[in-house]
């Protein structure tokens, strides 16, 4: 059965961890389990919490992609001689006001893609989920070492 041809099994259920966007992660332990255990069983519902975090992840990180972009050319407007010189003679501007522009372009630019990566973070349950995903990481690696070679407790 295709994923779009699947119904959730409790719509009551889904209809509540739809509007969270799938995210259980700030609710008490006991409202968990009911939902963890509907996760377990309903595929439709699975299927959507994974669609979701791939969403927050993707967002956080084309986030982060656009505040080093920003910072590179930042640095670039700088630090590049050649810049200015090619300002003056391909464009006929005069160096100084249109290289202050940029600079000031390339700031702003900083800072709002900044602002928006704080945003996504806070805003979306990414870090959880990451995590997470690297806490499952952990613990299967550590599972591979040696009982005598272990640093940490086996309930990592």
């Amino acid at each position: 059965m295709a994923k779009s041809e699947t119904s959730c099994t409790d719509r009551v259920v889904g209809a509540i961890l739809s509007s969270w966007r799938y995210d259980i992660s700030g609710i008490s332990p006991e409202m968990r389990r009911d939902y963890e255990q509907h996760l377990n069983e309903c595929e439709h519902c699975r299927g959507r919490q994974s669609l979701h975090r791939k969403i927050d992840v993707s967002l956080a990180g084309f986030t982060f992609a656009a505040v080093l972009l920003s910072l590179i050319a930042l640095a670039l407007i700088y630090r590049v001689q050649p810049l200015q010189n090619w300002v003056i003679a391909g464009l006929h501007l005069q160096s100084l006001p249109f290289v202050l522009s940029l600079k000031a372009i390339a700031v702003g630019g900083v800072i709002v893609s900044i602002v928006a990566f704080l945003l996504v973070t806070m805003m979306t349950p990414a870090p959880v989920y990451l995590g997470g995903v690297a806490m499952a990481h952990a613990r299967e690696l550590q599972e591979r070492i040696p009982k005598e070679f272990r640093r940490f407790p086996r309930d990592l």
